[in-house]
């Protein structure tokens, strides 16, 4: 699966999550939260480790990349914030709300902007293997991520 595949494939994932939380009970959606946030951790290091490094070097690619670790890093802010509270806190909700505008917002400028300039930039045989390097480096963190819990 090519880089830009396995990340569209996360993205819908965690949608998937985010529609759950809108159409349960609030009583649900901490067990929720912890499978957005284990996504997320691991969507997250896999773009910052492999995918944005590459898409970096190309000077088109430079300040779209650069945004979207600021996006990264806002999002890690509420990741860290919300396991702190207690979901009756009447700021766990509000903050999940905003958590999932936000990456909402970063997944559509990465799947409208980012992406269609990046597969022009970068061949498919380079596409491929990133995904391979990807989808190698979700399997060890997972591992590390289990083994820390």
């Amino acid at each position: 699966m090519n880089a830009i595949e396995l990340l569209k494939e996360d993205h819908r994932k965690v949608e998937e999550l985010f529609a759950r939380v809108e159409d349960t009970p609030k009583s649900k959606h901490a067990g929720l939260f912890k499978r957005i946030k284990a996504e997320l951790d691991i969507h997250t290091h896999i773009e910052e480790t492999i995918f944005y490094p590459r898409l970096k070097k190309e000077a088109e690619l430079k300040d779209i990349t650069l945004e979207g670790i600021e996006e990264h890093h806002q999002a890690k802010m509420f990741l860290k914030e919300i396991p702190r509270l207690s979901e009756k806190n009447e700021r766990f909700e509000p903050k999940l709300k905003v958590l999932m505008e936000d990456i909402r917002h970063h997944v559509k400028e990465e799947e409208r902007n980012m992406f269609p300039k990046a597969q022009a930039i970068i061949n498919i045989p380079e596409m491929e293997k990133l995904g391979a390097e990807m989808e190698a480096e979700k399997k060890k963190f997972k591992k590390t991520l289990a083994a820390t819990r």
